[in-house]
């Protein structure tokens, strides 16, 4: 079987790139005219937030933002994890998600 490898033009590239442009509440506050989560589908879903509250990448106060927006069931914390819990805190992580496993499941 042939693998062939196409390179894009810069002006492709530009298009492609513009085509996958999303908006991101994290460097915005218009939200005009994204598509709001409906009940029948998130709505459905069980929802726990772990706050991470050594996180730089998502503050704490927008942590707490996300989760008065998009209520959850239940907030728990890690006081001490980073952006990426499963490497800072993988010990308590893995607690956590084993508790909200026994509870919810």
């Amino acid at each position: 079987m042939a693998t062939y490898l196409y390179q894009l033009s810069p002006q492709e590239d530009l298009t492609l790139a513009k085509m996958l442009v999303r908006v991101n509440p994290l460097v915005t506050d218009n939200l005009a005219g994204t598509r709001s989560f409906s009940a029948e589908g998130y709505g459905s879903v069980t929802r726990i937030y772990i706050v991470c509250g050594e996180d730089l990448a998502v503050t704490e106060d927008y942590q707490r933002w996300m989760i008065n927006n998009y209520p959850v069931k239940e907030v728990l914390e890690i006081k001490d994890a980073d952006h990426m819990a499963m490497f800072s805190k993988p010990q308590e992580l893995s607690a956590l998600l084993l508790e909200i496993a026994d509870k919810y499941a």
